[in-house]
């Protein structure tokens, strides 16, 4: 059973008279451990794509299997709640509270599970360091530089140990090095068992993970890297 799967997924946006196919009849299997780069330029319905695949969105028609589960009709509620569980986010804009030091910003979510400060701290902790932050711990965002930002932002997404990491131009801010870098934690994570599906408009970018589906005008164009991947996970 794909981790997920959607099944001729429509999304229609309303601009006055006229009816904007942002999805034009998709379909994707993303199975556990694959590593997808989705990439397109602007308004080839890549976005739209990723707050489908993350539960931001519902599609206007078509079905989105999440581990077996139809999702493609939950309430609000029910979204929130597998967003919490299933999925990590990271985006372009780092979105850290900046009075608040990088653990504190990774522990912040963990406090939304309920769960104990001594928990919390020993996963915030944990996490940082995976990203190479260890003497960084006590540093607010403004005394980091944009790539360590993105990290602080990653270890967020991966504290709670989600089985799946969407990216959305997590690269976009960050000269060549520190996106390298980047780059290099997200095939550590997918190295670990990770899901990643990672959303770019830089095909440089993109050809660093072993799957690239490409996107343009609400269509999947292009999925190459998919018989690759599954062989090298058998």
């Amino acid at each position: 059973m794909p981790l997920i799967q959607l099944d001729n997924v429509y999304k229609i946006y309303k601009a006055g008279d006229v009816r904007v196919h942002a999805l034009d009849g998709v379909s994707l299997t993303v199975e556990q451990g694959d590593f997808a780069a989705v990439v397109g330029g602007s308004g080839s319905g890549k976005s739209t794509l990723m707050n489908i695949l993350g539960c931001l969105d519902a599609p206007s028609m078509g079905k989105y299997f999440l581990d077996g589960k139809d999702v493609s009709r939950l309430t609000d509620q029910s979204l929130s709640i597998i967003r919490n569980r299933k999925i990590g986010f990271v985006f372009q804009g780092f979105n850290l509270v900046s009075s608040l030091d990088a653990l504190e910003n990774v522990e912040l979510p963990l406090i939304y599970r309920g769960m104990s400060a001594a928990k919390r701290r020993t996963l915030a902790s944990e996490a940082l360091h995976k990203v190479g932050l260890s003497d960084r711990m006590h540093h607010r965002p403004g005394q980091m530089s944009g790539g360590q930002q993105q990290r602080v932002a990653i270890a967020r997404a991966v504290a709670a140990k989600p089985p799946i990491l969407l990216a959305d131009e997590p690269t976009g801010n960050l000269d060549t090095k520190a996106g390298s870098e980047v780059m290099e934690i997200l095939t550590g994570l997918h190295r670990e068992g990770v899901t990643v599906i990672l959303i770019t408009h830089d095909r440089d970018i993109a050809a660093m993970a072993p799957r690239n589906i490409v996107i343009r005008d609400g269509r999947i164009l292009q999925d190459t890297g998919r018989t690759e991947n599954k062989a090298a996970s058998l």
